[in-house]
């Protein structure tokens, strides 16, 4: 499984179109073979900030999802992207 984690920041004034902008990447992306989940969402303490947070089974999951990586339409621009992906191999159980 991967784990895609962090934060986009957008200008502050551009946060709400940005999130619109991408309502439909979420929608596709929770449609996609292989997603877990995925979220983008507003950050309740910076008015920036964007929260991110994907779960994908495999690596061709997400490479097929990601296609060219083009921005979406409208979409205002990234200022800054802090985003990880990390391999998880072994999950414990709960």
């Amino acid at each position: 499984m991967l784990i895609i984690a962090g934060h986009l920041l957008v200008e502050p004034r551009d946060r709400a179109t940005f999130l619109e902008a991408n309502r439909g990447v979420a929608l596709h992306a929770r449609s996609t073979l292989g997603c877990l989940d995925f979220v983008q969402a507003a950050d309740p303490l910076d008015e920036g900030r964007i929260n991110i947070f994907e779960r994908w089974e495999t690596e061709a999951d997400l490479l097929s999802f990601r296609g060219d990586g083009r921005p979406s339409e409208g979409s205002p621009p990234i200022l800054v992207a802090h985003v990880t992906r990390y391999d998880v191999t072994a999950i414990g159980e709960p």
